[in-house]
């Protein structure tokens, strides 16, 4: 059975900086693509940010510079360090594992889901 499960979301004053966690459990972590998606009440999911198996990362342009997307495969564990946080950056985040990079939606399988609550 696969699993992914986020921590380290939370309530954080703008400026300031969330570190997120993904554990992955029941997958060959090394082979996957590992990826951060976001939702925000009322909009549609969007891509944050995404690493590949050989370690190349990708960003959605607002949070490049800001944000930064690493894995350590001996934890079977991805990670997302917000930096500069903004409100509307405010959004439930998502991790994702697949096999291709891709912006869109089409990853194999799921996180539960975090909050992260930007306050001005």
């Amino acid at each position: 059975q696969v699993q992914l499960v986020e921590s380290g979301g939370g309530l954080v004053q703008a400026g300031g900086s969330l570190r997120l966690s993904c554990v992955v459990s029941g997958r060959t972590f090394n082979r996957d693509v590992m990826a951060w998606f976001r939702q925000a009440p009322g909009e549609e999911r969007e891509f944050v940010a995404a690493i590949s198996q050989n370690y190349a990362a990708y960003y959605k342009s607002s949070v490049q510079g800001r944000f930064s997307i690493s894995r350590n495969n001996a934890e079977n564990s991805v990670y997302l360090r917000m930096n500069s946080l903004k409100p509307e950056d405010t959004a439930v985040y998502y991790c994702a594992a697949g096999s291709t990079v891709t912006r869109s939606s089409n990853y194999d399988y799921w996180g539960q889901g975090i909050q992260v609550t930007v306050s001005s």
